[in-house]
């Protein structure tokens, strides 16, 4: 009797501490005085309704104008058609910005000035009043700052080919060691050394999940050769559940990568030898050339221009199918949320709260046959 009393004391415990934690949360944007967030987000944000923050790179870097725009918007309407808030995150004349507007995203696409902003370089393109793409660990800065929990991107940067000599690893892997923000993506850039990024990864404490298989993607294949059967989940509300656990019942500090694989039906397998050498060859050229932040697009770069733009169409088709899967997640995880704050009596559910998807939008199957069974 004396174990079970304990044992409903620290259930207690745990989900007063979850609610004081998310509420906390909550309040943080209205201290959030240095950016200026969009009406609409901020809205969102205030009443619990799940928003998706976005990077702007790949709108300053990836690609060039007017595509850039047009995949931008493309990706905000795959957001907005799955039932939440785009959030696209960048620097404008140093003043941080949450949510841009169609004139904001035009001056990211077409500047000469605008500088790829990691953690390491946001307070420098403020001060100097610049205008900022936000990579992965800095829109997780952002992110997280606001209070985002979910953010998509096409795929994270790692540790570069021949990173055990150079100490080339990208500051996307700390931040996701340190920023308490889920990330989806189709793994990592296939340019990167996949295994040793994993490696990483794990020794910073940063769970891994791979959505719908237990391979790893490669970014522009759903075939990496890395198996990862333990760290599945099936379903948009699998992986929210997971990360709710992470971040809201266990406090933790980390965030969290969501491997979605490239959906099937275009031409990733049948490029996928050339792609690889499309790869080493640009890895090869980028040697002596560029360093620090230029490494990455200038490879990027040369394999769109070595694979006759077939890469590009890649990337656009895996950033709005990873854009489906993420809002599916944003949707359930602010259903949990919702749940606990609206949750007055009932403590004895448990220590995990054994919170399961309720009805809500998931990922298209018509987008992407690889998605079936039930929705997120």
């Amino acid at each position: 009797e004396g174990l079970g009393s304990a044992t409903m004391h620290v259930r207690r415990c745990c989900r007063a501490a979850a609610r004081g934690l998310l509420q906390q949360r909550r309040r943080r944007l209205s201290g959030a005085a240095h950016m200026h967030v969009q009406d609409e987000v901020r809205a969102a944000l205030a009443e619990g309704r799940p928003v998706v923050a976005l990077e702007s790179t790949i709108i300053s870097h990836g690609m060039p104008y007017p595509e850039n725009v047009a995949v931008a918007k493309r990706v905000e309407a795959v957001v907005r058609a799955g039932g939440a808030v785009p959030a696209t995150i960048g620097i404008l004349h140093g003043e941080v910005h949450v949510g841009l507007g169609d004139a904001e995203l035009e001056l990211l696409a077409t500047a000469d000035d605008v500088r790829k902003c990691s953690r390491r370089d946001l307070a420098f393109a403020m001060a100097h009043g610049m205008h900022g793409a936000t990579t992965v660990s800095g829109t997780m800065v952002v992110a997280a700052a606001a209070g985002i929990d979910v953010f998509v991107t096409g795929g994270t940067g790692g540790v570069h080919r021949g990173g055990e000599l150079s100490l080339d690893v990208s500051a996307d892997l700390t931040e996701l060691g340190r920023t308490p923000v889920a990330v989806v993506s189709a793994g990592v850039k296939s340019i990167l050394d996949i295994p040793r990024t994993l490696e990483y990864l794990e020794t910073s404490g940063v769970p891994v999940c791979t959505y719908r298989s237990e391979e790893f993607p490669a970014f522009f294949t759903p075939r990496s050769g890395i198996m990862m059967p333990r760290s599945r989940v099936d379903a948009a509300g699998d992986a929210a559940d997971v990360f709710f656990q992470n971040k809201f019942v266990l406090g933790l500090d980390n965030g969290m990568l969501f491997a979605v694989p490239p959906p099937e039906g275009n031409d990733a397998e049948n490029l996928y030898e050339n792609m690889e050498r499309w790869v080493a060859q640009a890895v090869e050229e980028a040697r002596g050339q560029v360093d620090g932040a230029d490494v990455t697009p200038f490879i990027l770069a040369r394999v769109r221009d070595l694979s006759a733009g077939a890469s590009q169409e890649l990337n656009v088709s895996l950033v709005l199918n990873n854009a489906e899967v993420g809002t599916a997640m944003a949707v359930q995880l602010a259903n949990y949320k919702r749940e606990l704050l609206e949750d007055g009596g009932d403590d004895d559910a448990g220590l995990s709260l054994s919170l399961r998807p309720s009805p809500g939008p998931s990922p298209s199957p018509s987008r992407n046959p690889s998605l079936k069974g039930g929705g997120g």
